[in-house]
Formats: structure tokens, sequence, C-alpha cells
């Protein structure tokens, strides 16, 4: 294994929240020269589990009971939109309107990201609309009181948006708030001094910009502003 490789499992693994590895040494018989001892390598699953789907992680995740965030669950939300979408939105956690459906962004925020999906691409001629993306969040059960989710929640649930992520492929990601940009990013820099530059996670670029609910509040109208011009970045950089 190059060096490279070992580097890539290591990040990998650091991005599912594994904080230690271990090796086991091989037992050596009696003719074997100390001189000479092997280690036998850790066996380490693919970086890309073969054959993962969003049905194969759907079903992994379960009636999930990891951390705390189920005890208050009613339905966990997963994600919705296209299976091969080629760009993809991460919000924080479902809301009361999603832990109620069971469906992301379906809640007032949920109705001005979709505004905002297709006006946007209405106004700059891209034939998009939001069933055509696909849309998850960092942790899949409703935080309490809509809470920010903690940082081993974020962990425990990490696990299954990067599987999801890599299920996916898509050309790029647009992390929405800054819990989204953290997941991703692992970065404590605020979403102000994030957006409208493109960071990256992994190899698929990452935009990062305003939670939609941030944008609903009325004086954040400058904001609302910055974040279309976000949308276009984007939008442009995936669909041209």
């Amino acid at each position: 294994m190059t060096a490279d490789e070992v580097r890539r499992y290591l990040e990998y693994y650091q991005d599912l929240g594994v904080k230690t590895l271990f090796r086991r040494e091989v037992t050596h018989s009696a003719a074997t020269p100390q001189s000479s001892a092997i280690v036998e390598a850790p066996s380490l699953p693919t970086l890309e589990p073969a054959g993962d789907t969003l049905l194969k992680i759907l079903e992994d995740i379960g009636d999930c009971k990891r951390c705390r965030l189920h005890e208050g669950r009613n339905k966990l939300v997963f994600g919705t939109g296209n299976e091969q979408a080629k760009l993809v939105f991460v919000g924080e956690g479902p809301g009361a309107d999603e832990d109620e459906q069971g469906l992301p962004f379906v809640g007032r925020a949920g109705q001005l990201l979709t505004q905002m999906i297709e006006g946007t691409a209405r106004k700059e001629g891209i034939p998009l609309e939001r069933r055509d993306v696909y849309i998850c969040n960092v942790v899949k059960c409703r935080p309490p009181e809509n809470r920010t989710p903690q940082p081993d929640e974020m962990e425990i649930c990490g696990q299954f948006l990067y599987r999801q992520l890599q299920a996916i492929r898509p050309k790029a990601i647009c992390a929405l708030g800054s819990t989204a940009a953290k997941a991703l990013l692992g970065t404590k820099e605020g979403v102000t001094r994030l957006r409208g530059k493109w960071q990256r996670w992994r190899d698929i670029p990452v935009m990062v910009t305003y939670h939609p609910s941030y944008l609903l509040r009325p004086y954040n109208q400058n904001a609302k502003k910055e974040a279309w011009e976000d949308l276009k970045k984007v939008l442009h950089y995936v669909y041209d």
C-alpha cells in the first residue's frame, strides 16, 4: 500500500468518526526469523463500498437508535430527489414538518428552497425543477426544539451522509448553513466567510451558502441576494 493510499484510508475513517485503527501482528513459527518479522495489514473496507446504493444505506440505517436524537423522533428523514442528481443540497437536520412527513425541506424553509432552485433556474434559462436535484441533511432525526446537532450526533449520522454522497457522486454539492459546512469541510469558519467561493469535499466541489431558514428572517435581505448569487454560480457550474 502506497503512502497516498494510506492517507486516503485515514481520511476516510476520520470522516466516519473513527479515532483509532489497530493492526494485528502475525504469529510466527519457530522457523521464522524474528529479524524479518511481518506485520499483517489491517483488513480495511474499500473507500467506496462495492455496489452501495441509497436503498442499501437506508436499510443499514434501519430503525436507528445510534444516538440520542432518536428519542424524540417521529419519522427518520433520509433524503429525497433524483438518485442520479448532478447537484446535491445538504442541510442541517429535520424540523417539525419534516419530522412529521419524513421528507427534508417541506416546511417554510423548504418552500423557500424550492423557490430558490426553480426561480433561479428559470431566470438563468436552465431547465431544472426541485425533483431533479437531491436533498438531504447532516442528521436524519429532528434535534429537540430544532437545536444545532451536537458533534457526536453529527459524527454518528455523518457516516450515512458521506455514503449518500459517494453513492450519488454529484458534480457539485451545495451546503446550506454552517452545520452542513462544518460536517463537509471540517471548518469552524462561518457561512459569511465561506460563501461564494468553491470548497471541496473529497474531489467534489462544494458551494456554501445560507440556510433558507436564515433567509426567512426579515432583517436578512442582503443575505438573500447573496444566496441567490451563490445558487446561480452553482447552477451554471453544474448544468452549463
